[in-house]
């Protein structure tokens, strides 16, 4: 019966720490990726955004050259944005009214339609549904990733 105790307990305690270990690699690869990205400047982030696009979609050099536009558009806003946080990161956060989170939201939401609309078209329809397809398993797995924090 204390054979079996033990037995009990190491199987248990084994398990417990080899998921342990398998969520702070997933955490740590992740850790990784940000910072690497975060000393890029926004010419190569937008390089490496198109060059990941094309192999997806298989752009051509038109398509290619738009979507560089596009992605480094994109990445000096990041940037910018990553700045202003920094800045405010001793900071305490001030409060939105409900007016400003609207206007914040839906600046968001124009600038995802905007989006949408440049990628339609610069994209075939077959290549648009791709990137569709790709943006929602990106959202997916956002969604999931949170839900287990």
């Amino acid at each position: 019966m204390k054979k079996l105790i033990v037995l009990a307990a190491l199987v248990i305690s084994s398990v417990t720490f080899g998921q342990e270990n398998h969520h702070g690699k997933r955490e740590h690869h992740k850790k990784g990726k940000m910072e690497m990205m975060k000393d890029l400047s926004p010419e190569q982030m937008a390089t490496l955004r198109t060059k990941k696009m094309t192999l997806v979609l298989d752009l051509t050099k038109t398509q290619q050259d738009k979507m560089h536009a596009l992605h480094l558009e994109s990445a000096k806003e990041i940037k910018e944005k990553i700045k202003k946080r920094k800045q405010l990161k001793g900071a305490e956060k001030p409060k939105l009214s409900s007016e400003e989170k609207y206007k914040k939201m839906n600046a968001v939401l124009d600038r995802k339609i905007e989006i949408k609309s440049k990628m339609k078209s610069i994209l075939t329809e077959e290549q648009f549904k791709k990137w569709e397809r790709s943006q929602k398993q990106s959202r997916n797995k956002k969604k999931q990733h949170h839900m287990r924090k």
